[in-house]
């Protein structure tokens, strides 16, 4: 196979095996996004796929009445363009026969069906460790919807029908994007998990009355490790837990996540990405949305959103350092280019797993900064969010690796004067971690004096250099998530606040264009 004239990239060519190839290139051509190859990966389950027809063999149905598959773990995601499109996405707990959603503009009246697509997952056992799992993942693209809307929507299938009356309790809304820019708030945190924080967490963004949830990726945890390897510790049932847990909040609130390293299950072609294609359904405007899901941009109101697979450039966990070849870091110049010049866009956030700068256990990755933040400077990106050190950690604006203007607790920052503000909230609900010793936090109303700070930086050879830093403006040790109102008008502004899991705010500033 010419790999170079057939559409798949070198590097993704030279680590998937001639079945691996075939499900690869069939994905694309019927542009959809299930890339569930873990049977290649198990030991050959899809060969002899290379039918005449090129299709693949769909889930076996249960033996089980529908009305015996309860649907769970609803989660919504934009589709390329928030305003008109909605993925909408759950699971069942077997195979299930034509499942669909209803959506309609009132509760009782859900006149519109949209079929929708099966995802089957399966993973291999290993002897003594787990038994083989399947799982089923089912997602439904609803378009044509109208700006600013609230749209009611249930979730069924054969012998499973969402409108009868002992099911209409479960029938749940999402808000389309607003037409013309107003003001929105989103949220956003890394590292959940399953757990009492985590859960905790869900009800304090459910508070704020988000638009929609960034999460910066280490999602579930059910591989415990993190190397991205088959030698890591991994139970796929954990994401039934996660979904469960997280569902009265991303039924109704569109969850837009990336790729962090324990989102590397190498169980699942490619590059570990397969199981993250079969659980999401995320907006297919990346440079390689089959290939690497965690990268794709999206723009709300006034302001353009970025989601990166760090992965792809993270010195400190190399597992798939380099897998997209440098068209990841062209992607993010080209769509960094794009939405600064776009009519209406005031600010631009992006957001990714591993850290820029930290001075957390994991530190700053000197893949990230080496490959990204030129860009980040050179288009002027307003706010980086990353998660991987599970803390708050706030830097003044930054420019050209040095510390710009201060801007303290309540302070305001120009990015256009002073530099672009990285922010780790890393305290979604996983086990805690802590700073350098000696170094207390910093939130409001604790410490407010400044100093520097002794940490480190990984290089690519996986060593750590000292570095001594003065960026470091704000820290906090507990759980707590990110929560930013976006301001259009003649005088728009990013008012980002930190807020604990009690409530408390910790933290706040505002991006200011112009001022």
């Amino acid at each position: 196979m010419d790999t170079p004239d057939v559409g798949i990239p070198r590097p993704l060519a030279e680590r998937l095996g001639m079945a691996e190839q075939y499900e690869y290139l069939r994905s694309r051509m019927v542009r959809r996004r299930t890339l569930v190859t873990a049977g290649a990966v198990a030991g050959g389950l899809l060969t002899g796929c290379g039918t005449a027809s090129g299709a693949m063999p769909g889930p076996a149905a249960s033996r089980a009445p529908g009305s015996a598959l309860a649907p769970f773990g609803r989660h919504l995601a934009f589709g390329a363009d928030p305003r008109t499109r909605m993925r909408i996405s759950w699971q069942v707990p077997s195979a299930v026969k034509r499942p669909y959603v209803r959506v309609g503009l009132r509760p009782d009246d859900l006149g519109r069906r949209v079929p929708a697509e099966i995802r089957p997952l399966h993973t291999p056992g290993v002897e003594g460790v787990r038994p083989a799992l399947e799982q089923y993942y089912v997602h439904a693209s609803v378009d044509g919807l109208a700006p600013g809307t609230t749209y009611y929507y249930g979730v069924g299938h054969d012998g499973w029908e969402p409108t009868a009356p002992a099911r209409r309790a479960a029938i749940s809304s999402f808000r389309t994007a607003p037409a013309r820019p107003e003001r929105f708030v989103f949220t956003a945190f890394g590292d959940q998990g399953v757990g009492r924080a985590a859960h905790a967490n869900d009800g304090l963004m459910l508070r704020q009355k988000p638009a929609f949830h960034l999460h910066a990726g280490d999602i579930c945890y059910a591989d415990t490790s993190g190397t991205g390897r088959t030698a890591d510790t991994y139970d796929p049932a954990s994401w039934d837990l996660f979904l469960r847990q997280n569902e009265p909040v991303a039924r109704s609130v569109p969850w837009m996540v990336t790729t962090g390293n324990h989102d590397m299950e190498a169980w699942y072609s490619p590059d570990g990405y397969g199981g993250q294609l079969a659980r999401f359904s995320l907006p297919e405007t990346g440079f390689d949305p089959y290939g690497t899901p965690g990268a794709y941009a999206f723009t709300y109101g006034n302001a353009g959103f970025v989601a990166l697979d760090a992965n792809d450039v993270s010195y400190e966990i190399p597992a798939n350092l380099g897998h997209s070849g440098g068209r990841q870091t062209a992607w993010l110049d080209r769509t960094l280019r794009r939405l600064r010049a776009a009519d209406g866009i005031d600010f631009v956030v992006v957001f990714f797993h591993h850290c820029a700068y930290s001075t957390s256990r994991h530190a700053s990755d000197g893949g990230v900064r080496r490959e990204w933040l030129p860009l980040f400077g050179k288009h002027r990106v307003d706010l980086v969010i990353n998660g991987h050190n599970h803390v708050y950690e706030r830097t003044d604006p930054v420019r050209d690796g040095k510390p710009g203007r201060a801007v303290p607790v309540g302070g305001s920052t120009d990015p256009d004067r002073d530099g672009t503000v990285y922010v780790t909230a890393g305290g979604g609900g996983r086990d805690l971690y802590g700073f350098p010793s000696g170094l207390k936090d910093s939130y409001e109303g604790h410490v407010t004096r400044h100093r520097a700070v002794e940490t480190f930086a990984w290089t690519q050879d996986r060593d750590r250099v000292p570095e001594t830093v003065e960026w470091s403006r704000v820290r906090y040790t507990g759980f707590s998530l990110l929560s930013v109102e976006v301001r259009a008008g003649a005088a728009p502004r990013l008012a980002v606040s930190a807020l604990a899991q009690d409530g408390r705010r910790i933290d706040h500033f505002e991006v200011r264009r112009g001022g």
